[in-house]
């Protein structure tokens, strides 16, 4: 059984449509990785399986359980992001809390988890993201990469299924992107579920196991990593992948 199948998902702003019916598998241990161009559709598919935003319609499996995306309850959307974590672009992290604080707070304020098993879980977060030194640091005292790897560890810390990362490196200058991918490597390694936006193509290329590629709101080819990136199916991939290599050329 998959941990996750979203059929149909459609979604419009002012009378546009974004999405024009998205579908996705997303098996137990599967790194997915959702590319395409800008505009295409794909930070507002991600925030629409997580009910950031509300999906016009569609459907979603869950852990064996359907869900209407357009009429779910919000008993519901709780209880699915439990075994959910969100890294956002731009990080998301109080500015007036530590990094330890950071981490604790959704597990003490919204699991009502002691605050000594918060913080222990916290920690081994930390840790697994290498940021255990800067506990009682504040974010404008952390570089873009280390406030990304905090994220990260607070998303970690509450043990979810599955982790959505919504261009985790866009916001990052080019010599700290490593840092945060090099987390999301070992991650993967681990065997943690992740569906990935990304315009990071050697990332894709060698931590994903598939591919989702979006254009103009629709799922242009899905694939498996290695056969989408070797002999792409559809027209519109193939000159997507030959445009990202003349740029690394150039």
């Amino acid at each position: 059984m998959s941990m996750l199948e979203v059929h149909n998902v459609h979604k419009s702003f002012d009378g546009t449509e974004i999405l024009k019916g998205i579908d996705l598998t997303v098996d137990k241990g599967d790194v997915v990785a959702i590319l395409g161009p800008s505009g295409s559709g794909k930070t507002t598919f991600l925030r629409c399986i997580n009910f950031l935003e509300r999906a016009d319609g569609g459907e979603m499996i869950f852990d064996g359980e359907r869900f209407d995306l357009r009429t779910v309850h919000r008993r519901e959307i709780a209880r699915i992001r439990r075994k959910t974590a969100f890294v956002f672009q731009n990080y998301n992290l109080f500015q007036n809390k530590t990094v330890l604080d950071n981490v604790t707070l959704g597990l003490t304020a919204v699991r009502r988890l002691p605050r000594e098993q918060a913080k222990a879980r916290a920690m081994d977060a930390l840790v697994r993201v290498g940021m255990a030194d800067k506990i009682d640091s504040y974010p404008s005292q952390l570089s873009g990469g280390q406030q990304q790897r905090v994220a990260i560890a607070r998303g970690l810390a509450t043990e979810p299924e599955i982790i959505y990362f919504d261009e985790p490196t866009s916001a990052l200058d080019p010599e700290l992107i490593g840092e945060v991918l090099s987390v999301m490597r070992k991650l993967a390694e681990e065997g943690m579920t992740m569906l990935v936006v990304t315009h990071e193509m050697e990332f894709a290329r060698s931590v994903s196991g598939k591919v989702l590629f979006m254009e103009g709101g629709q799922v242009i080819e899905s694939a498996p990593t290695a056969e989408f990136f070797a002999d792409p199916k559809e027209a519109r991939s193939r000159e997507f992948i030959r445009g990202i290599l003349q740029a690394r050329q150039g």
